[in-house]
């Protein structure tokens, strides 16, 4: 098949796009930057330069590739964010998930593509009340922090458009916490930060968080792009609290234990919505995705992906 990647060189499409090739499928990978063009040949797609937030280009860039599917990778995350301000720091990931995602479906149904994949997340959206790990049929949060309200509306917007979309079939995945080398929970503030106990255990350190290995995520993509409709929680088999994740990444950096800070002062340092993803946050099963894709992660729990990490970055630096 003929696959259309938007977002082609970010962390998720720089492991997709060769397994994409290997599976026998033509990419066509999306970028706005002129200059990573050239990585794009180096992963084996076929690369074009065009802005998703521009209708006209994008149309005209789908047009071109007749691509048989879409999959929407599609983030702007720059450096280390500010989670104390998360809508602002997520703002133009969610333009991409609102405008962007609206702008790629017009294409597929204008274009004759039959197939949409899109990136969501498994987490924090959950809505804060029973079982600490929720599937697919479960609520998101009817009423999640006001730092968090314009991010989980711009989710919504997401999943739904691709999952109704007539003419298209649509699939959502929702990520666990990312992690790969220089990547999500191993982006270098992030481990700086851990390092020098400057992320505590706020409260209880109560909140149920999921996590997947980049590489997982790249697995599970390929195989949607296959097969499956809908939404799927594509996670790792060992969701956990905080009070369990955080103490033994530090002990694993050869860290000191985290400081414990009291919810309502870290309500006045960081705000609610942190509180919230510290205290209150839910995983996710991936009973689904295993049933319906037939996918199951190669790193199945976090202490396995980010003990190999770190030790082959040890390895590195010797």
């Amino acid at each position: 098949m003929r696959i259309f990647v938007a977002g082609a060189t970010g962390a998720v499409g720089r492991s997709l796009v060769p397994r994409l090739i290997r599976n026998g499928h033509i990419v066509v990978g999306l970028t706005r930057t002129p200059a990573k063009t050239g990585l794009l040949r180096e992963l084996g797609a076929e690369p074009v330069v065009a802005n998703a937030l521009d209708e006209s280009a994008i149309h005209a860039a789908v047009a071109a590739a007749r691509p048989d599917v879409i999959v929407h990778q599609l983030t702007d995350l720059k450096g280390a964010l500010d989670l104390r301000k998360f809508d602002h720091a997520f703002a133009s990931s969610n333009r991409l998930r609102t405008t962007g995602t609206d702008y790629l479906l017009a294409a597929a149904r204008a274009c004759g593509a039959k197939r949409m994949v899109a990136q969501s997340f498994c987490g924090w959206p959950y809505a804060r009340d029973g079982g600490h790990v929720k599937t697919e049929d479960d609520p998101l949060d009817p009423n999640p922090p006001q730092e968090f309200r314009g991010t989980l509306d711009a989710i919504r917007h997401l999943e739904h458009a691709v999952t109704t979309a007539p003419g298209v079939a649509g699939v959502a995945l929702r990520y666990g916490g990312f992690y790969g080398p220089g990547t999500g929970v191993f982006d270098p503030p992030m481990i700086e930060q851990i390092r020098k106990r400057r992320m505590p255990l706020i409260g209880g350190g109560t909140a149920w968080w999921s996590f997947l290995h980049i590489d997982d995520a790249a697995a599970a993509t390929v195989l949607a792009v296959e097969q499956g409709r809908g939404i799927y929680n594509i996670v790792d088999d060992d969701p956990a609290p905080v009070h369990d994740w955080l103490p033994a990444l530090a002990a694993m950096l050869g860290a000191k234990p985290p400081f414990h800070v009291p919810a309502w002062l870290g309500r006045l340092a960081a705000g609610e919505h942190i509180v919230v993803m510290m205290t209150q946050a839910r995983a996710g099963s991936n009973a689904k995705a295993k049933r319906e894709l037939g996918w199951s992660p190669r790193y199945s729990s976090w202490r396995q992906g980010f003990a190999e990490i770190i030790h082959n970055e040890a390895r590195l630096a010797a």
